[in-house]
């Protein structure tokens, strides 16, 4: 009896040392992540490759864990400007987006929901909706985005997260 006693306690902590793989989740690409400019950036200072910082909005949720948390950084970066100029010639400002880390993992981001070779209408759409009025004011004037202004982005590669380092 005492012998099946020590073999059940060595049986049990044999168990309890086996690790159990944690849960995972998958981000998918394409999934929208709402953001929001952190600092006001204008093309009359802006330079090529300046980086641009802007936070998530809100919670990004995949099966009931939260794998993004609202607040969550994230990186821009110029990637064309010109000042206006003479004759009404208007400024120019672009951004490309980079990525945001949450939970330990990487993120990258894009500005379409749509890939390259994909649906180029929707790409197109989105694109207008996106950076309209960053692209399409012509009135002589520096591009100006106001702090807290919103920008929808997308996740571009399926990103996998363990739901133990996320929070249900």
């Amino acid at each position: 009896m005492k012998r099946t006693a020590i073999l059940l306690a060595f049986s049990i902590a044999a168990l309890a040392q086996q690790q159990v793989p944690p849960e995972q989740v998958t981000l998918r690409e394409g999934t929208e992540i709402k953001l929001k400019f952190n600092d006001s950036i204008t093309s009359k200072t802006a330079a090529l490759d300046d980086p641009v910082s802007l936070s998530v909005t809100d919670d990004v949720l995949v099966n009931g864990v939260t794998v993004v948390h609202a607040g969550t950084h994230a990186v821009a970066y110029v990637s064309k400007v010109q000042h206006s100029g003479m004759l009404g010639k208007p400024g120019e400002l672009s951004i490309r987006l980079d990525s945001l880390k949450d939970s330990g993992t990487k993120v990258h981001l894009r500005g379409t929901k749509a890939r390259e070779g994909d649906g180029k209408v929707g790409a197109t759409v989105v694109l207008t909706v996106l950076f309209g009025p960053i692209g399409l004011i012509k009135h002589g004037k520096n591009i100006e985005i106001a702090a807290g202004s919103p920008l929808t982005a997308y996740v571009s590669d399926d990103v996998v997260f363990n739901s133990s380092t996320s929070t249900k």
